[in-house]
């Protein structure tokens, strides 16, 4: 099996992970989630980013999840790798577990708490500041939503990267175009993403984010490029693979009932 093969199929089986997740926690964000699934596989078994067994390892690239509520599917990814036992993931939502609907710093493999949108950019500039002057090598990445762009913090933190020429530094944007309010272009439209980032400074690409091999041959050339902050705009579906989610303007808001994810998965098999 190749690379490309292995990741395909580790994407769809974390889609199916995400949604025996959402049965248990009603509150998750299933549709946020479900976009962001091939960026999290190709990170994690892409090779792109690099992290080892130890959480806290010295010498891991940083990851920062600014859109928290759309990164719960890393649960079990962070659970293979041994960063908790997979018997936690039976939990996720409980009072007694770890693993809540918005992820936080408490959980091994989350750098940040991120449950308020447009902070994690920002956070990762710092980060990414920091390690420059310490002269190390380690990249700082961040999944973002393109609805955190109406924040005004973000831009902040573009030019903040740009006049550090922070090129330690990949900003992935899970394009899927609809936020919470609805579908983006009825509420500030950010269809010239490339155009605005270029215009910062920024070395900026586009990418299929449901389509492993392209998205890795994005972050892998943003990766080994120099000089300036990075960014990848991954073109995504709000609710992919779910019919009753895709491009709905409040799938953001909207779950699933315990029967509806039986006969999702169903048809999966």
């Amino acid at each position: 099996m190749s690379q490309f093969d292995f990741m395909k199929k580790k994407a769809q089986d974390l889609r199916k992970e995400a949604l025996k997740l959402h049965k248990i926690a009603s509150e998750t964000r299933i549709a946020s989630t479900l976009s962001a699934i091939e960026i999290f596989v190709v990170l994690y078994y892409g090779q792109v980013l690099s992290y080892s067994e130890n959480p806290t390892w010295e010498d891991r690239d940083r990851l920062i999840i600014s859109k928290g509520h759309g990164s719960f599917c890393i649960y079990p990814i962070l659970a293979e790798i041994g960063y908790f036992d997979e018997n936690e993931l039976q939990e996720a939502g409980s009072q007694k577990s770890i693993l809540g609907a918005i992820p936080d710093s408490l959980i091994p493999g989350f750098e940040t708490t991120n449950g308020s949108l447009g902070h994690g950019l920002g956070v990762a500039c710092g980060i990414a500041l920091a390690l420059k002057r310490k002269n190390i090598s380690q990249k700082v990445f961040v999944v973002a939503g393109d609805g955190e762009f109406n924040e005004g913090s973000m831009w902040e933190a573009i030019m903040f990267a740009s006049y550090h020429k922070l090129d330690n530094l990949i900003l992935i944007i899970d394009d899927n175009k609809i936020s919470m309010l609805g579908h983006q272009k009825d509420i500030i439209t950010n269809t010239s993403f490339t155009d605005k980032f270029e215009s910062f400074n920024w070395e900026a690409i586009k990418a299929d984010g449901h389509d492993v091999k392209d998205l890795h041959n994005a972050l892998m050339t943003m990766r080994n490029n120099c000089g300036k902050p990075h960014v990848v705009i991954a073109e995504t579906v709000k609710g992919k693979g779910v019919v009753a989610l895709e491009d709905k303007s409040l799938s953001h808001v909207m779950s699933l009932n315990p029967s509806e994810i039986d006969e999702i998965l169903k048809d999966w098999e």
